[in-house]
């Protein structure tokens, strides 16, 4: 292919990756190192009590911040290096958590809580994803062709509901008086409180990302089963091969791409998880890192936004997806090496 006709191509996906990703994050970047604040000074205030022959006057210093010629609060930004990030991840409590084997007190730093939710939520989701995406490409790919068409169908509504109205669907079948809660109750006898305690909302959290998720494994494997090599198939079963190692020598391996894909996707969606947060309304018993970025942009009582913390939660979050998709690269990097050769 000639380079002109590949920079035609190529040209426009590029542009847009360099302004929409490349570009932000950069700027992400540099200002997790700066803090901007309001230029603040003391000046004095003097209140009197009402009264009509005689009042107390007091005299006290206020800070308050300073305004430009236009009426708007004027701004320093000052270089900061990495405290920004000890801000976030807090290191001093960390070290001494950790020498008082002080799990709680650990856990009570936002960022350790997040961390350890965001990780949780991620490796335990990604093979219920990918085993439950593959049993359902398996049976629809084994059922009857008269009735693939609609199973396939209703197979693909999870993945097609907007995220936050599926976690609110879920939330309130659970919560309160939810129709789900209410049967558990009448069965077991006992008041039951699905969002009283944290362990109880994490398991919907995850029954609800797998629900939603695993369509778009089913999907990709279904697709990927129609590509299988029949005559490899039918050698297996000439030699005596059972069902279970069909699957382990033939489809598995036929498919390992395709698992390789769906991983590396479901680890950068689901490290970024935010929307069963936002659905579940956790925020008191469970966060995570993306919500933890969300929560440091939101104005406080003077409208100031933690725009620097904001700014070394999100690259923290990012190393953190890295290090989580390394494996899955170098295999796939290996892979593609082998098969070069």
């Amino acid at each position: 292919m000639k380079f002109k006709t590949f920079a035609i191509f190529v040209g426009p996906s590029l542009f847009m990756m360099i302004v929409f990703i490349a570009l932000p994050l950069i700027s992400v970047f540099f200002q997790s190192f700066y803090v901007t604040q309001p230029v603040i000074e003391q000046v004095e205030v003097e209140s009197c009590t009402a009264g009509f022959l005689t009042q107390n006057c007091t005299t006290e210093i206020k800070n308050q911040p300073v305004l430009d010629e236009n009426g708007k609060v004027m701004t320093r930004t000052t270089f900061v290096g990495l405290d920004s990030y000890r801000n976030v991840v807090q290191p001093d409590r960390v070290a001494a958590a950790i020498s008082n084997a002080d799990w709680r007190g650990l856990m009570s730093i936002d960022f350790w809580k997040a961390l350890r939710f965001t990780v949780t939520f991620t490796l335990i989701t990604l093979p219920l994803v990918i085993g439950v995406g593959l049993a359902l490409a398996l049976a629809v790919n084994n059922a009857t062709k008269s009735i693939r068409g609609p199973v396939i169908f209703v197979s693909l509504l999870p993945f097609i509901i907007t995220p936050v109205i599926g976690a609110l669907a879920i939330r309130w079948l659970f919560v309160g008086d939810g129709i789900l809660t209410r049967l558990m109750e009448a069965y077991s006898g006992q008041d039951i409180a699905m969002f009283a305690q944290a362990w109880t909302i994490e398991l919907l959290m995850l029954f609800y990302r797998v629900w939603h998720v695993a369509p778009f494994a089913f999907v990709i494997f279904y697709a990927g089963l129609q590509t299988v090599n029949q005559d490899a198939v039918e050698a297996a079963i000439v030699d005596g091969a059972s069902r279970w190692e069909r699957l382990r020598y033939v489809i598995i391996p036929h498919l390992m791409p395709l698992i390789v894909f769906v991983a590396l996707i479901h680890l950068m969606d689901a490290y970024r998880v935010f929307e069963e947060v936002v659905g579940f309304r956790s925020q008191a018993h469970v966060i995570s890192l993306q919500w933890l970025t969300y929560d440091f942009m939101e104005p406080d009582d003077a409208g100031n936004r933690a725009i620097s913390r904001a700014s070394a939660s999100a690259m923290l979050t990012m190393i953190g997806i890295v290090i989580l998709l390394v494996p899955l690269l170098r295999r796939t990097w290996r892979d593609h090496r082998g098969s070069s050769h």
